[in-house]
């Protein structure tokens, strides 16, 4: 292939991968964390930055390193941890959290602010309605529009979204104040979790390799090659977009209180920046942009389990309970669902990081036992984190765990996930050589 032509594919699956990844409820966090972190923004956005940029593209990375799927990522640990984590992750970007959190901001962003008097419990079970209504009707009769939809929606949300950066940068709205945030580092990698997009890079990696192979990339190298530099198109556009967000969000830690709703956070600022022009400008952008997200998740999640049942349960099934449960779900508000969502994030995270970690340096990893170690043994510490989100008295544990090192900076599955794997290498080899020697 020509260096030409790689540099241009680079950039077209670059730029795609941004968008997939680019999901407009996404924005809600950054601007919330600049809020909570005031002066405090730059060691918040580094945390935040790890997790919910840095961590993707790893992810997507070392999917397409060991073999294109999620299955080819979690086999090593075993068939069927392999399933469990698959269909954990399917859920989580799907009917439990991300599917009803497109529905809820599109309320929250694109309906409400303009139908301030209207009765909010009946508007937002209209709202689900129509929305799942009209996500249930592309799913089922796919069509090229969204295609065409989401290509031209994406530039136009991005460059509102620049607008809004650009313009708070030069001329902001207040100034960043000491918001007496405790370990903002540890605030932002956590956060991170809630963009969701380190699971999604799990599912998204193998639709990279597609797109590569159909493109003529059909060698892993070149394929493992040119998805790195695509991540860092993507890596870079997601930098401006949440690094500014965030900015933006410290500047006004002064003017709005710590208890702001996250949607009425990012609608406030813009029309502060912008005016009114601006918020239904960012309304209408960020309405249509759930709406294709919605789309493409919930095609996942039909393809995704009908393919693990075998057929038993067909796509069309599938997709149609989803888009219920998701209608219903998302009249709990973007907050409720924000969280919902903690304990399952804290409880997967570590899991999947560990995963993404060890696939990157699969090649130095002569023992692949080491995978089920390290997995247990990140699971065991946010397993715990995950019944103390949920309200599970787990003192005893939780204190013992605080005293691991990196605990404070959010790390405490680290020591864990290392002792784990030595024990499972050292145990299997030490068993392995005994049966020889027998």
């Amino acid at each position: 292939m020509k260096k030409m032509n790689q540099n241009k594919d680079c950039l077209v699956v670059g730029l795609a991968l941004f968008a997939m990844f680019f999901g407009a409820g996404n924005l809600i966090f950054p601007p919330a964390l600049g809020l909570a972190s005031g002066k405090s923004w730059l060691a918040c956005m580094v945390g935040f930055f790890l997790t919910g940029i840095g961590m993707p593209m790893l992810g997507v990375l070392a999917v397409s390193k060991a073999g294109g799927t999620v299955d080819h990522l979690a086999s090593k640990v075993n068939p069927t941890f392999s399933k469990i984590l698959g269909t954990v992750v399917i859920l989580a970007i799907g009917p439990l959290l991300a599917i009803p959190r497109t529905g809820a901001t599109v309320y929250e962003m694109g309906v409400r602010p303009m139908l301030p008097n209207a009765n909010p419990v009946t508007l937002s079970i209209i709202v689900s309605i129509i929305y799942f209504a009209i996500t249930l009707f592309f799913v089922i009769k796919p069509s090229g529009i969204i295609d065409k939809i989401g290509k031209i929606l994406t530039p136009i949300l991005l460059l509102i979204v620049g607008l809004i950066i650009v313009k708070g940068v030069m001329s902001p709205v207040g100034t960043a104040v000491d918001t007496g945030i405790g370990n903002p580092f540890s605030k932002g990698f956590t956060e991170g979790y809630q963009t969701m997009d380190a699971l999604a890079s799990i599912v998204f990696g193998g639709i990279i390799m597609l797109s590569l192979a159909e493109k003529g990339y059909t060698n892993k190298e070149d394929q493992i090659k040119l998805t790195m530099k695509a991540g860092l198109v993507a890596g870079l556009g997601l930098a401006f977009v949440y690094g500014g967000l965030l900015y933006l969000g410290s500047t006004v830690s002064g003017v709005y209180p710590a208890d702001v709703e996250r949607t009425g956070l990012i609608v406030g600022m813009t029309e502060k920046i912008l005016g009114n022009a601006g918020k239904m400008g960012i309304s209408v952008a960020v309405s249509v942009a759930c709406l294709t997200t919605s789309i493409g998740l919930t095609a996942t999640v039909g393809n995704y389990f009908e393919e693990l049942t075998n057929g038993k349960l067909s796509y069309r099934v599938i997709v149609i309970g989803t888009v219920i449960f998701s209608a219903v779900f998302a009249n709990v508000g973007v907050e409720q669902i924000v969280k919902l969502a903690v304990p399952l994030l804290v409880t997967v995270y570590p899991v999947a990081i560990v995963l993404i970690l060890m696939s990157i340096f699969d090649n130095f990893i002569k023992n692949k036992r080491a995978y089920l170690g390290a997995v247990y043994g990140a699971l065991f510490v946010s397993l715990f984190d995950g019944l103390s989100a949920i309200g599970v008295n787990t003192a005893f544990v939780g204190k013992t765990i605080n005293m691991l090192p990196f605990a404070g900076a959010g790390f405490a599955w680290l020591l864990p996930a290392a002792v784990g794997a030595f024990i499972t290498t050292v145990m299997i080899k030490g068993t392995e050589e005994s049966s020889s020697v027998q």
